[in-house]
């Protein structure tokens, strides 16, 4: 008898769950979802993102259609706060915004209006390893004439890895960056660096542009000074690994901290709120995307690297960052506050 019920019971929980499955399935069915771009056009993170909107609605149940929009300002704060604060929480806008402004309220932007720990992280195509670089030009010629020699570099706003990671390198390795912000992306720097407005970029993505530097390298335009990651890139044994510079247990901590964010690649984020069946949705057809053979041929033919790393993953990295001991994290609030 007992069994009779447990049976009934199963069959109805299971009955009655099916209408609020099936409605997931089709919540997206003949909406559109918009994916912000927290940067100019033309960047790395302009590049990933056009390119997973091009594939990813055929991985999304109900087949949506995917229209990008570029929302740029202060390193993608902007969008990220609009995310946060304004923007709809039902699963049909998403964003890509800077793998460090996970960490700007940690550090102490109060202009950061959000929460990371409870975002919606739903993956990123990519891990990420960053160069910098400077003009042939430039009096710099290797990283160690960066302890007593000045390099101008361009960068965007807060929470920008081109604004950040140079000033946290002043502060702990005694490097002479000068950083000029308030480039709207990437290819906005990349220009300046053309134009001679600046010296160099230290936070160039090696994922992106990979023929357009090669290039300046081999015209003598452009040198590699470091790699900036937690681990060298396969493809560059031989270029310093920032995290070798470091000379104490604390300088270590530091930069590991500094740049765990690389692990984080060019992360693509939902609201707080989404519903949680709806981030599953978009996580899982995100990871089906990076399996598509039409989307890896598209991202080969641009040179994007993809090496996906999940929502979970993301969320992890995050959740770690906010345990590290208070005077390793107050190292980088006074270096960004500078």
């Amino acid at each position: 008898m007992l069994a009779t019920k447990l049976i009934t019971l199963a069959a109805w929980i299971t009955l009655g769950a099916m209408p609020l499955a099936h409605a997931e399935d089709n919540f997206y069915e003949g909406k559109t979802v918009q994916l912000l771009i927290g940067y100019s056009a033309g960047g790395g993170y302009d590049s990933y993102a056009r390119t997973l909107a091009r594939h990813v609605g055929k991985h999304i149940p109900g087949n949506p259609d995917v229209i990008t929009k570029n929302v740029p300002g202060a390193g993608s704060l902007v969008l990220m706060n609009q995310l946060a604060n304004t923007l709809p929480k039902d699963g049909t806008v998403f964003g890509t915004v800077s793998r460090g402004l996970a960490f700007e309220p940690l550090f102490g932007n109060d202009k950061a209006r959000f929460d990371p720990t409870k975002t919606s992280w739903l993956g990123s195509l990519n891990n990420e390893t960053s160069l910098c670089v400077a003009s042939t030009n430039a009096k710099v010629q290797k990283w160690q004439d960066l302890r007593d020699t000045k390099l101008v570099v361009g960068a965007t706003g807060s929470g920008g890895d081109s604004n950040v990671f140079p000033r946290v390198l002043n502060e702990v390795l005694g490097f002479q960056f000068e950083v000029i912000a308030g480039y709207p992306g990437s290819n906005d720097i990349q220009l300046a660096l053309e134009r001679d407005e600046v010296q160099g970029i230290c936070s160039w993505s090696y994922s992106s542009s990979k023929e357009q530097r090669q290039t300046a390298i081999e015209q003598g335009t452009l040198r590699n000074l470091f790699q900036m990651s937690l681990r060298k890139h396969p493809d560059l044994p031989n270029l310093p690994l920032v995290t070798d510079f470091a000379e104490t247990q604390k300088e270590r901590e530091v930069l590991r901290l500094m740049f765990a964010r690389q692990a984080m690649g060019r992360p693509f984020v939902a609201p707080a709120g989404v519903p949680n069946e709806r981030v599953a949705i978009l996580r899982k057809a995100i990871l089906d995307t990076t399996k598509d053979s039409d989307f890896l041929a598209d991202a080969q033919k641009q040179g994007l690297d993809i090496d996906f790393v999940s929502g979970e993953e993301i969320q992890e990295i995050v959740t770690e960052a906010y345990n590290y001991p208070e005077d390793v994290i107050d190292i980088i609030k006074k270096a960004i506050s500078n």
